[in-house]
């Protein structure tokens, strides 16, 4: 059951939710996106939200500023989340402008609301989930989407809910989080991603 868990909780980690939401808009939109418009963004977003992370972890565990990748303690979330703050500037000021699409440019200042938000908590020392943070922050997204395009997609939200549940009983198995850490998470998420939605729905 705990290796089950732990899976799960790779399967859905939140290095994961900038480039899941790039793909989701792809695939739900119904404006014509040409493979040259799509590949633009999906690959440089891919390289500097998932490669370059990987990366500056192994070389922060490397030095000994973390000792696991699921970032147990105040301390080791410090760094990793500051560099992807600036990984997430960096795809809002060089990435998405040179193929601009605008519900992409406002999802990911929802994670930079979302990210920022994380660590003000963490200068009050409470740690948020932030795997339940990237879960909400897509969940919110797609829902988003669906009223943006008025489009059903029923299916999508309804196994994004179960993912939800599943990535929630995986942390708290896991003892990773509280309950109030996986809720504030989730909330600061959802939040974000509603805050940005009078900019372009």
């Amino acid at each position: 059951m705990k290796l089950f868990q732990k899976v799960i909780s790779y399967i859905f980690h939140p290095l994961l939710i900038p480039i899941a939401g790039t793909f989701a808009y792809f695939l739900i939109t119904p404006k014509y996106s040409p493979f040259e418009l799509q590949s633009g963004n999906i690959l440089p977003i891919f390289i500097l939200t998932v490669i370059i992370p990987i990366i500056t972890f192994l070389i922060l565990r490397n030095i000994g500023y973390v000792n696991s990748i699921q970032l147990p303690t105040i301390q080791e979330r410090k760094y990793p989340l500051y560099i992807n703050l600036i990984l997430l500037f960096m795809v809002v000021y060089k990435v998405i402008p040179n193929n601009y699409i605008i519900e992409l440019y406002y999802y990911f200042v929802g994670l930079i609301a979302a990210t920022f938000a994380a660590i003000v908590l963490l200068l009050f020392k409470i740690k948020s989930s932030m795997h339940l943070l990237g879960m909400g922050s897509l969940f919110m997204f797609l829902i988003n989407l669906s009223v943006h395009f008025e489009i059903n997609i029923t299916l999508a939200l309804s196994l994004s809910i179960f993912s939800i549940g599943l990535v929630t009983t995986s942390r708290l198995y896991l003892k990773a989080h509280t309950k109030a850490e996986v809720i504030i998470g989730f909330c600061i998420g959802m939040i974000s991603q509603l805050l940005t939605v009078k900019y372009w729905l």
